[in-house]
């Protein structure tokens, strides 16, 4: 089997002003990183669906679901922070983000694919049951979680996050469930502010300083990380795939390298493997420096399509 790459149209057309650096130019980077590699065609595409509303008041609250159909412009921009903005299509473009994870998750447990990835905008991690922030709206990889412990039993479920910028949403939204484990790594002292000091035996949090190098980051996901899902043994993987901590991108100051991506990628892997069946679904989150954006994600891509 393959892997499935789940996207759609809509999320081209989500944009959030000229100057944002969550920009349509990131799925595009990608799609073609993908085709000159000669990954693109060796996966199984997907077109997202609309997510419905029983599946986002799993994670959000039906208030603020409503909110957000209600901000949604009919022209122009409207804020609902100053960095997460909405135009006319941005609703439908988070619609079909979660949609995505919720259809990655199906052909995953169904065996209809080895693994998922799905290239989506809006992003999802910093969304909260009740906010939109940090350029995300719907808790897209919340939202797949949900589906797997409501529509198909599972009992352990981690979501590993390697984006430069804590996973908040995720951690609010899943803290007190019982069935979920985070694992996060992230720049500290850093948006959204928060994760340092909120860890416990489910939510793996490993704050690291700027400047922080690969070595770091691996020594972290090796100390912290692995042994934690060694216990928990979870029966499926949701990846918080954020490429925003490579050395390259300017939006933060961590210092991961193409060689980085790989590895975690493999990590990854070879405990879905081990415990999970090989299932993964992942999903895109932040990134904005195109060029290693587009390379790495054709790298993890390329890690999960392996046999």
């Amino acid at each position: 089997m393959q892997t499935a790459y789940i996207s759609h149209p809509d999320c081209l057309k989500h944009e959030m002003g000229m100057a944002h650096p969550e920009s349509p130019q990131r799925l595009i980077a990608i799609e073609n990183e993908l085709k000159a590699s000669g990954v693109w065609s060796k996966l199984q595409h997907f077109d997202a669906p609309l997510v419905s509303i029983e599946q986002l008041v799993r994670v959000h609250t039906q208030n603020y679901i409503e909110s957000i159909q209600q901000a949604a412009p009919n022209a122009g921009l409207v804020e609902l922070d100053p960095d997460t903005i909405m135009n006319p299509f941005t609703l439908n473009a988070a619609l079909r983000a979660a949609g995505a994870a919720v259809l990655a998750t199906e052909l995953v447990l169904t065996d209809k694919v080895s693994n998922a990835f799905c290239a989506v905008r809006p992003p999802g991690h910093h969304a909260e049951s009740d906010r939109a922030m940090g350029f995300c709206l719907f808790n897209n990889v919340a939202v797949g979680v949900a589906h797997a412990i409501y529509e198909y039993h599972l009992q352990r479920i981690a979501i590993l996050d390697f984006d430069v910028h804590h996973g908040n949403g995720s951690e609010e939204i899943f803290r007190d469930n019982l069935h979920v484990m985070l694992c996060s790594t992230f720049q500290h002292p850093f948006y959204p502010y928060c994760g340092a000091d909120s860890s416990n035996s489910r939510m793996i949090n490993v704050p690291l300083q700027r400047g922080a190098d690969g070595m770091v980051f691996r020594k972290a996901v090796t100390d912290a990380w692995l042994p934690a899902l060694e216990v928990f043994k979870p029966e499926m993987i949701f990846v918080s795939a954020g490429f925003d901590a490579h050395r390259d991108d300017d939006m933060a100051q961590l210092q991961l390298s193409d060689e980085d991506y790989v590895w975690i990628a493999q990590q990854i892997k070879a405990m879905a493997n081990q415990y999970a069946n090989g299932r993964i679904v992942s999903v895109l989150e932040g990134g904005y420096e195109l060029k290693s954006l587009g390379r790495c994600v054709a790298a993890h891509i390329r890690v999960l399509n392996a046999d």
